[in-house]
């Protein structure tokens, strides 16, 4: 059946956006042009690919599947026509990365405001979020993220040194209550968690012994998303809480924090840029490849 291929980009930026008036905006036209070129798309494919309500766009089972399958096709397609331009001048068009909350090295600025300084044709969209989904369906170029958790079949390019997570808190807390000898010893202490959604579990606090790995669950009188707001309580003196060292390190250095139980906590893969394997790699993407490369340190 011949397809109209626009529809086909139109659909799944609409279905990126989850917006039919954000979908216009990127594209130029008006949000009614959008509804009515996805009309046009079902009724050629016979199937509801959409749900309109006046709030929210949402994506019908068949749009889910149409989405997953459209997604890499058109990055590849993106990627190609941009590599065939590349001769023609510098990396340009708009970059999407997908990065941890916790990425402290590569959300601290200066590297970014490097890459962007050295590439100006190129704008950056970052989005900082610790939630799990597809990059390529969600029309992200690469995503930064622990190398523990990133799927086997992309490309993961180091963009951190080794990364360590240790128990930390204020001397006064530690004066008035004491400290852990030990991770089982956790559950007698005040604990500042961690959690990615209101709706999920606090994060396990993890830890290795004599080569065996092994989660606390310590049940935090305090849980946020924020982890700002966990050092926050933590210099307050509202208890224990866990997270990356180097996140930790400037409260460290003043005294502010104390590190505790590090025998328990060793060192692990850092942070990777990530992204799927394609034979036609975007220029802008390439670019910022390279900047990280020689930008270690």
């Amino acid at each position: 059946m011949p397809m109209d291929l626009n529809a086909l980009a139109v659909f799944a930026l609409v279905a990126q956006q989850r917006s039919f008036r954000a979908a216009a905006d990127r594209l130029g036209v008006t949000r009614s042009a959008v509804s009515q070129t996805i009309g046009r798309l079902e009724a050629a494919m016979g199937l509801a690919l959409v749900r309109r309500t006046t709030r929210s766009v949402s994506l019908t089972e068949a749009g889910e599947r149409l989405h997953a399958a459209l997604a890499p096709a058109l990055a590849e397609i993106e990627a190609a026509i941009e590599s065939t331009g590349d001769h023609a001048g510098a990396p340009r068009g708009q970059l999407r990365l997908a990065v941890s909350s916790i990425a402290e090295r590569f959300l601290a600025g200066p590297l970014l405001a490097g890459f962007a300084a050295a590439h100006p044709a190129v704008q950056l969209d970052v989005t900082v979020t610790d939630e799990e989904f597809d990059i390529v369906a969600e029309g992200f170029d690469a995503g930064v993220r622990l190398g523990e958790v990133i799927e086997q079949d992309m490309i993961a390019v180091p963009v951190s040194a080794e990364q360590r997570q240790i128990v930390v808190a204020a001397p006064a807390y530690l004066a008035r209550e004491g400290a852990p000898a030990h991770p089982r010893d956790l559950a007698g202490f005040r604990c500042i968690g961690w959690r990615p959604a209101p709706q999920k579990a606090p994060y396990r606090w993890e830890f290795t012994e004599d080569g065996r790995d092994f989660t606390v669950a310590v049940a935090p009188e305090i849980t946020t998303n924020d982890m700002a707001l966990m050092i926050k309580l933590a210099l307050a003196g509202a208890g224990l809480t866990f997270g990356l060292e180097e996140t930790f390190r400037p409260s460290i250095a003043r005294g502010e924090l104390v590190p505790l139980l590090e025998a328990y906590c060793p060192p692990f893969a850092g942070f990777y840029l990530y992204y799927p394997s394609r034979r036609n790699l975007a220029p802008k993407l390439r670019a910022l490849i390279d900047h990280l490369r020689y930008s270690k340190g």
